[in-house]
């Protein structure tokens, strides 16, 4: 375990953030929750580890960006600043300096400078359409290369990013695509950097891809179901957060709806969370292939949008949107099986988890 392990915990209806303290037997110390706005969600840490970022999905939408006491844990914010719609999905490129963000609702992504203050600088740098229900965007870890998952259309859109301007272009070609169907959402990169792995919202399937270096340009491996079994039928694209307007043509209390997707810090496991089931799935991971197996499926909080892997590969923290509590779970390093390990209060309607280790 790192000398401090520090979680946060962002609370859409509380309109805050929690801080915990992870002890070395999964234990969650309760410190002081910062202020945000209703409808705070995605957030990231920047890779100094001096900064946090969250942002409100609430008008007037923002992004809010908050110091980190390296002893405490504790957040002290900085300062605010607009961004042109809602996102669900924050990131950083590797060096800071600039902010991504992907919208579901507006099918498009931004870039955003950043100070060497740690405050989001406005107007963005870039806002550009991509395919439907844009839900995440991340860079690689040579910072040269940007994938952007847009789920209602089954592609995974390819850039090149000049870190000097902090803009994208598009790669050749433009997009790798899915199944149809599958709606790929939230991705992890391998720690070597060789492979993608992306979840489908609407089968409960994670895709593996193969990144070539030297072209940025995403290749399938193979695709796997991490529900195996599941009575849960294929879903569909939903209305966005705050979208007025009629109910969908069919009912969807019994659609497959998968969330997040992480890998453990060490590579062997990778997981992900399943809203309708309230379930998380283990898979094994094939370091050399990028192959993935089926290891098991497992109870988790109610309506688990976002969970997070601590860095020393041990404990796995989950959020339930319908929860009033998190769920600590401890993997077991041989066979990466899930186990409760405690449970903890948590504000309402909590909707994301980062976990910082110093």
């Amino acid at each position: 375990m790192p000398a401090s392990t520090f979680v946060y915990i962002s609370n859409a209806d509380d309109a805050d953030i929690s801080t915990f303290t992870l002890t070395a037997n999964g234990e969650l110390l309760p410190g002081p929750r910062a202020q945000a706005a209703p409808m705070v969600m995605p957030m990231i840490v920047s890779p100094d580890q001096r900064f946090l970022y969250a942002a409100i999905r609430s008008q007037p939408y923002a992004v809010n960006a908050y110091a980190i006491d390296s002893r405490t844990g504790a957040l002290q914010l900085l300062g605010s600043a607009p961004l042109v719609e809602s996102f669900p999905f924050i990131a950083l490129d590797q060096t800071g300096r600039y902010l991504f963000a992907a919208s579901y609702a507006s099918h498009l992504i931004s870039v955003n400078a950043v100070g060497v203050d740690g405050r989001v600088a406005a107007p963005p740098r870039q806002v550009i359409p991509i395919g439907r229900n844009a839900h995440s965007i991340r860079v690689d870890a040579t910072n040269r290369f940007v994938f952007a998952p847009a789920l209602g259309s089954d592609q995974i859109f390819q850039f090149h990013f000049d870190a000097g301007t902090g803009r994208l272009t598009s790669n050749t070609p433009a997009v790798a695509r899915t199944t149809p169907g599958t709606g790929p959402r939230h991705f992890e990169l391998s720690r070597d950097n060789k492979f993608l792995y992306v979840v489908g919202e609407f089968e409960g399937v994670v895709t593996s891809f193969s990144l070539d270096a030297q072209t940025g340009c995403l290749t399938e491996v193979g695709t796997v179901r991490a529900l195996p079994g599941t009575t849960l039928q294929p879903g569909l694209p939903r209305l966005p957060i705050g979208t007025p307007g009629a109910g969908p043509a069919r009912n969807l209390d019994n659609d497959i709806w998968a969330a997040d997707l992480h890998l453990t810090p060490d590579g062997r496991f990778l997981y992900i969370s399943e809203r309708t089931g309230s379930t998380i799935s283990a898979l094994r991971v094939d370091g050399a292939t990028g192959k993935l197996t089926h290891i098991g499926t497992y109870p988790t909080e109610k309506q688990p949008r976002s969970f997070a892997i601590d860095p020393s590969s041990r404990f796995l923290i989950a959020a339930g949107e319908k929860s009033d509590v998190i769920c600590v779970h401890a993997i077991d390093p041989a066979t990466g099986a899930l186990t409760v390990a405690g449970k903890y209060p948590a504000g309402k309607a909590p909707g994301w988890v980062t976990i910082l280790g110093f």
